[in-house]
């Protein structure tokens, strides 16, 4: 959030970024071009005589000099060398592009003329050709503009749906029985699944464990695809696993309840496990209150959609009981709204109460004042626990400017800055813990 990139140059600044880069070109010079280009023929009627002159200057001077015989670089004497002393003079070709070190000096200034000469003209041919060469678009190559310093942009990814994921109430066309069914695909993945969360248990906060003494597939269920007891009490739970490439949507909950109420004998637990949350589908579980049963939101670790990642251990953190956000909501006396974050409150499987975690481990926390139930937009983002080279902070080296210290210091706390009630009349408050944990609380306004 606090890295830089470069501006590039809008073609029409007016209409944005869909109006087009300024992209650099360069001349597309072909044979064609060269060959049909009738200005370097006038060229070389104008500066050809001049680098004539220039030569026959530069031999009288060899001959009143004689210096040291010099090899032929090129032409019908290529290799022979040319003999000063005998009378012989350079080509064109022949004369070498440095001055030669055993010369006298009286040679440099003809020799320096007759190069300049040989520049000019082929200067001038250079730049004709490129004028007249059709330009070619450098597409990977847009102009920058150095006035200008682009901080991150005005869009968040959330999470990346698959287009092949079905809902719940799709059902899959009929087909003949083949046994690699039963060994493969989501019935396969659960199994997995199960299996881990047996041996690994779910890791709490403080290193608090939650051992599940077994688990078994629930007959008869749509939802509810595991059902075992408590290591330390015996007390029956139920999990239900989300989607492998997408949110666990709230739809999934409600009827996870559903079934989860005509189960016999009752349920104690229901325990969601899933990589990633649905907004409403969190709101749903965390605040759902039913007398005698507590739902709980387990994050699954994402090595376990690459089985080559995943060790084969108990010591493995594949499922991390997630915290229920501690949020405060209050109008000011301008009218305005503020949130403050208190931290998270984690379940603790040992009294099967809800205990405080503290602000000190929100590593961040984001606020969007106008929830709209669909996405969630981050419009103020804080992080109490950078230091002073962090977070928010890395904007005094990367801007190189003064910016105020004091307004930078509030994106370090737990209180938000005032902000005005959106069309929704909903806030929504997504923390993440120093874990890496993240959860998120909805909160109404006129409630």
């Amino acid at each position: 959030m606090t890295a830089s990139f470069d501006y590039y140059v809008l073609r029409f600044p007016h209409d944005g970024v869909k109006g087009g880069f300024d992209y650099k070109t360069v001349p597309h010079v072909t044979l064609k071009s060269v060959a049909n280009n009738r200005d370097i023929d006038t060229i070389w009627d104008e500066e050809h005589p001049k680098i004539e002159a220039a030569l026959s200057a530069l031999n009288a001077a060899l001959l009143t000099a004689k210096p040291n015989s010099l090899p032929s670089p090129q032409g019908v004497r290529k290799g022979q060398k040319i003999d000063f002393k005998k009378g012989e003079t350079l080509h064109e070709w022949e004369v070498p592009f440095d001055f030669p070190t055993d010369w006298p000096a009286t040679l440099k200034a003809p020799f320096d003329a007759f190069h300049s000469a040989r520049r000019t003209m082929q200067r001038r041919m250079d730049q004709s050709i490129s004028e007249n060469a059709e330009p070619e678009t450098l597409y990977d190559q847009p102009k920058i503009d150095p006035t200008k310093l682009r901080v991150t942009g005005k869009f968040t990814v959330e999470a990346v749906p698959a287009p092949v994921v079905m809902g719940l109430d799709d059902d899959l066309p009929g087909s003949e029985p083949d046994a690699s069914i039963a060994r493969s695909g989501g019935t396969s993945r659960q199994t997995l699944w199960r299996d881990e969360l047996i041996k690994t248990g779910i890791r709490g906060k403080g290193g608090v464990m939650l051992k599940l003494a077994d688990l078994e597939v629930i007959p008869g269920t749509k939802v509810l695809h595991a059902s075992g007891s408590l290591a330390d009490s015996g007390e029956r739970v139920v999990v239900s696993f989300g989607p492998e490439h997408a949110a666990l949507e709230q739809r999934q909950v409600e009827l996870a309840l559903q079934e989860a109420d005509k189960l016999v004998p009752k349920v104690k637990m229901v325990v969601f496990c899933a990589f990633t949350f649905d907004p409403e589908a969190a709101k749903d579980i965390d605040e759902t209150d039913w007398p005698g049963v507590t739902l709980l939101k387990v994050q699954m670790n994402t090595d376990l959609l690459t089985e080559d990642l995943k060790k084969k251990r108990a010591s493995n953190q594949s499922f991390w009981l997630m915290g229920q956000p501690d949020v405060d909501l209050r109008k000011r006396a301008d009218g305005k709204w503020e949130v403050e974050v208190n931290g998270f409150d984690y379940f603790n499987p040992k009294t099967g109460e809800l205990d405080s975690g503290g602000k000190n481990k929100i590593a961040m926390w984001s606020l969007d004042t106008d929830y709209n139930q669909r996405s969630l937009f981050p419009r103020q983002v804080f992080f109490p626990m950078a230091g002073d080279k962090e977070g928010w902070m890395r904007l005094k080296t990367t801007l190189r400017a003064q910016l105020d210290e004091d307004a930078l210091a509030q994106f370090r706390g737990t209180v938000s800055l005032p902000f005005e009630a959106g069309d929704h009349k909903r806030v929504a408050v997504k923390i993440v813990d120093d874990r890496g944990i993240e959860s998120l609380k909805i909160i109404d306004l006129d409630a």
